[in-house]
């Protein structure tokens, strides 16, 4: 065998080395190292693979299989030769080669028979987002939903003021409010499941992009990989990212909702709002103003979404003018993900801590949903079950209300007798019937706020955090 000048998976028909400026700028090792784990399992499966086929020996794959057990163990126990090897590598598969020559000799170079890194680097990927899809679903189910049911549930009959457009609209209960934001949190873990099996097709056997000339079980290959199935088209398999676009979107949705969240905190945690009392673990203090408590880790869960939704608007604006078929521009799909990746794991674990160290005033949320004004559908709907049509009802109410600001008093401590001036639909029993509590209690259909369907809203919660825990 003619001996190699160069080791690079490539170097054959080129007589000057590349330009180091461009050299340096184009390696990957940097990040796709974070590959190394699923690389060596593609391997481990592609030596299998061409031992079925008959291109290895029995001798060949045991050696080799061997061999990557070896590298496996190394890399994680040894660091700073990680470091020495990768220094010179082009990338991951460049270092895994490099290494399994190390160990084996030329057959570390058989092992790339029949196959392309164009198809490597996708199935790494894949893999990567199947098992990130995994962490992320885990770690909703585990910390964020959860720290919001045991609220729910520790709250359970604290009304509060739901809002519309920022403005005080109608009594709903605080737990409800907590379970909105779980409502939504639960959708990202369907989202993730979702982008999951979006990964699940094994590219492998695709070679560059007309597949490959040996006789490989893409499918005994596929289930090895823990994939369900193989991609169907080799062409579309070394180009297609949607699968990292559908990881993408499920992080930027899950920080957009945390971003909803913390707003919602930061708001309460004012002087004007005063329904929580921020926990010290979770907030810092100014350098000039003693008497400061910022709620500085809400406005950075609100702050760091925008890179989230960056890294997806990035791989986007990536995709969008690429022609058919690998092309280099797709080493750029990986660092935002993985920063994106890093990044949401923290952003869920802080929102776990806060919310767990929150308390919520009781007093402050009473006083708040105490406004009268509140209740004015209230006095609507009676009117509607006397039988008024509802937009001439709406259209009384809106009278009453105009009258009290000319008597310059709540609308709730009008006579009966100015009420009645404007319908006389109004019974003497209408301002008995009209308070916070009754108008949460008759908000009783599934998904209300009255207490019983809340209380059913947190079984059907728990029950679903089973599920999803039980999940593999």
């Amino acid at each position: 065998m003619a001996e190699r000048k160069d080791d690079r998976l490539w170097g054959g028909r080129f007589e000057t080395a590349p330009d180091a400026l461009f050299d340096a700028f184009q390696r990957s090792f940097s990040f796709d190292r974070r590959l190394l784990p699923y690389e060596i399992a593609v391997d481990r499966s592609w030596a299998n693979a061409l031992g079925r086929a008959e291109v290895f020996t029995a001798a060949e794959v045991e050696q080799t299989l061997a061999a990557l057990h070896k590298i496996a163990d190394r890399a994680e126990g040894d660091p700073a030769w990680v470091e020495q090897l990768g220094a010179s590598a082009e990338d991951v598969h460049h270092f895994l080669e490099r290494a399994l020559v190390e160990e084996l000799g030329p057959l570390g170079w058989k092992l790339h028979t029949g196959r392309s890194r164009n198809e490597l680097v996708s199935t790494d990927f894949r893999l990567f987002v199947i098992a990130a899809c995994g962490e992320m679903r885990a770690a909703v189910g585990a910390l964020l939903v959860p720290a919001l049911l045991d609220k729910a549930k520790a709250h359970l009959g604290i009304p509060m003021a739901g809002m519309t457009h920022m403005q005080h609209a109608q009594p709903i209960l605080l737990s409800h409010f907590l379970l909105a934001h779980a409502e939504a949190f639960s959708r990202d873990i369907t989202r993730f499941e979702r982008a999951a099996a979006s990964a699940d097709s094994c590219p492998m056997g695709s070679g560059a992009l007309a597949g490959c000339s040996f006789a490989i079980d893409r499918m005994a290959l596929a289930k090895e990989l823990g994939f369900s199935g193989i991609t169907p088209n080799s062409l579309d398999a070394v180009s297609d990212r949607d699968f990292a676009l559908d990881y993408l979107f499920a992080l930027s949705g899950i920080a957009t909702h945390l971003s909803r969240l913390a707003e919602d905190f930061v708001l309460f945690a004012s002087q004007e709002f005063l329904y929580v009392v921020l926990p010290d673990e979770y907030s810092t203090g100014s350098s000039l103003m003693p008497q400061k408590k910022n709620p500085d880790s809400w406005e950075l869960l609100r702050g760091k979404t925008g890179r989230i939704t960056a890294a997806l608007f990035s791989l986007l604006t990536t995709l969008k003018g690429l022609p058919t078929g690998y092309q280099r521009d797709l080493q750029e799909d990986k660092e935002a993900l993985f920063v994106a990746h890093d990044q949401v794991e923290n952003m869920l674990r802080v929102a776990a801590g806060a919310i767990a160290g929150t308390k919520f005033r009781e007093d402050r949320l009473r006083a708040a949903v105490a406004d009268p004004a509140l209740l004015a559908t209230e006095a609507a709907d009676y009117l509607v079950r006397c039988g008024m049509p509802f937009r001439q009802a709406h259209d009384v109410v809106g009278q009453v209300l105009r009258e009290a600001d000319k008597q310059g008093k709540p609308w709730t401590r009008l006579s009966m007798t100015d009420i009645k001036k404007l319908s006389p639909l109004f019974g003497d029993d209408f301002l008995e019937g009209i308070s916070v509590e009754k108008a949460i209690a008759r908000k009783a259909v599934p998904g209300g706020t009255a207490e019983e369907c809340v209380r059913a809203a947190i079984t059907k919660l728990e029950q679903n955090l089973k599920e999803w825990q039980n999940k593999p």
